[in-house]
């Protein structure tokens, strides 16, 4: 009978969040570098260059690739002839390692868990609790799947439970079509068919931590080998997802997805229950067993497992210094051009924002230091600065969330531009056509890299809602890219739909 020792899994757990917040999966990895080969959008190709680069900076410098370091998902299988060597239980266990590898002080990873979620929405401050799938197996060891999935991606998962009738895979493309670019393509999209609700996300889930091997599947398909419907059905998505034409950062492109998993389960004779679910370009995972000889062993990819591919802004970029920056100079930027920033800009996210109209609404003065006029916001959560930075990982967060209080802050802030990732919905096109102000995109999944930018970082407002608070960055060259013009038009729009109408051809 194998022992399993309560301090064994506790670093395994804490062990393996630290690494994967740092190294990428070298499949995933490989299936990115051959995304931008093929590519030849020159935006996605640029995009996707700003991810490869990040993640190798991550890789050397043992930083988190993502500011939004996750919710914690542990999938485990226990054997029934395992034996507890523990005074906690296995959840205790798990939650404690999670603890430890987020108040890592080399590495401390950004705490975004919420305790009561419809309530007060309180900062656990160590990330956990993790959420934790067992199942009990046969056997004597502890197998473990351990992943960290961010907000952007985990928020555009969808349901339906289809009838058996149903067009399954027009559902899934139009779902995909409608998630936009807030879970940070190119990634890896999962299904899940059959069982019952929850067992079919819990499968879209599960199915993301599976190896990326879509070549694989190809050179099956193309031997004539049999497939099962599952594996037919990952062709079919992966060239219907891909032929929307979304591409990296959702700039219009040719690689949407770099896989597509499917996993199904015996289901209701009524009922066809679908769900999907996207890994974003921060996919983060890894898997080990415990036999009882101790914690998991971890073996880092080799620097040479990435490709040879670094990121430098075009010469065409037009450099712009924020701190002089008007109404009127912004009226001439254009729709995908490059901007390299300078100067001094606020920050602010959901919670900030909440708070800033709240004020407004009630005629009260925002604090001291939070003036918006002429001046731009970016939509970030930095992770925790340490070893001499002067602010950890700071990629944008989705910018959709902040469309509700968008016609607020332009209207009665002063605020003339906003940094983010993705698209903009219709209420925020709005508000940016009527007040003649534009809305600039830095890419997700490269927030180590932007991070160089920023020079200095001083929390300024709402200190209490941590990383949440308004902070001012000081930052020099940060790359950007206009995304909504003063006329509302957007690259998010136009980008997709001139690649979509290329892959026709």
């Amino acid at each position: 009978m194998t022992v399993i020792k309560q301090d064994d899994l506790i670093q395994s757990i804490a062990d393996a969040l630290q690494f994967i917040s740092y190294y990428h999966p070298k499949d995933y990895i490989q299936a990115l570098a051959e995304a931008y080969e093929h590519e030849q959008s020159a935006a996605a190709k640029d995009a996707i260059a700003q991810i490869l680069y990040n993640s190798r900076l991550c890789a050397e410098g043992h930083r988190p690739i993502c500011q939004d370091t996750g919710i914690v998902v542990a999938f485990l299988e226990i054997g029934m002839n395992v034996q507890w060597d523990s005074q906690l239980s296995v959840d205790e266990m798990i939650n404690e390692g999670v603890r430890q590898a987020y108040t890592n002080p080399d590495n401390v990873l950004r705490a975004s868990v919420l305790a009561d979620p419809a309530g007060k929405r309180q900062n656990t401050k160590d990330n956990t609790p993790a959420v934790i799938h067992t199942r009990m197996v046969s056997g004597d060891t502890v197998h473990i799947k351990l992943a960290a999935k961010g907000g952007g991606s985990e928020n555009k998962a969808k349901f339906a439970a289809l009838t058996p009738s149903a067009d399954l895979v027009g559902w899934i493309v139009k779902s995909v079509a409608e998630m936009g670019a807030g879970w940070c393509p190119p990634g890896i999209m999962g299904v899940g068919i059959g069982g019952t609700p929850e067992k079919a996300m819990l499968m879209a889930k599960e199915s993301l931590l599976e190896p990326v091997n879509f070549h694989e599947l190809e050179q099956k398909a193309a031997q004539g080998l049999e497939l099962s419907r599952a594996e037919q059905l990952r062709l079919e998505l992966y060239e219907k997802i891909n032929a929307l034409g979304v591409g990296a950062q959702g700039l219009g492109g040719l690689t949407t997805v770099v896989d597509v998993k499917v996993l199904d389960y015996p289901t209701h004779a009524a009922s066809l229950p679908v769900a999907i679910i996207p890994n974003c370009a921060a996919t983060r995972h890894t898997h080990f067993t415990l036999d009882g000889s101790g914690p998991a062993v971890l073996t880092p990819p080799s620097l040479e497992d990435w490709p040879d591919i670094t990121w430098s802004a075009s010469p065409r970029a037009r450099r712009v210094n924020l701190d002089n920056t008007t109404h009127d100079d912004i009226q001439s930027w254009k729709p995908g051009e490059q901007l390299l920033l300078s100067g001094k800009l606020l920050t602010g996210r959901d919670a900030a924002h909440k708070k800033i109209t709240e004020t407004l609404a009630r005629g009260e003065a925002l604090p001291e230091g939070v003036d918006f006029n002429n001046r731009f916001i970016y939509y970030v959560g930095p992770v925790d600065a340490v070893k001499g930075e002067s602010v950890g990982p700071a990629g944008p967060t989705t910018s959709t969330r902040m469309d509700k209080y968008t016609e607020t802050m332009l209207a009665e802030t002063g605020l003339i531009g906003m940094i983010g990732k993705a698209e903009r919905g219709p209420i925020a096109l709005e508000a940016i056509r009527k007040h003649k102000a534009v809305y600039l995109i830095a890419v997700g999944g490269a927030a180590y890299l932007l991070s160089k930018a920023i020079e200095k970082s001083t929390v300024i407002a709402y200190e209490e809602l941590g990383m949440e608070a308004i902070y001012e960055f000081e930052i020099k060259d940060m790359p950007v890219t206009v995304g909504v013009d003063v006329n509302g038009e957007s690259v998010h729009l136009s980008g997709p739909k001139k690649w979509a109408r290329m892959t026709q051809f």
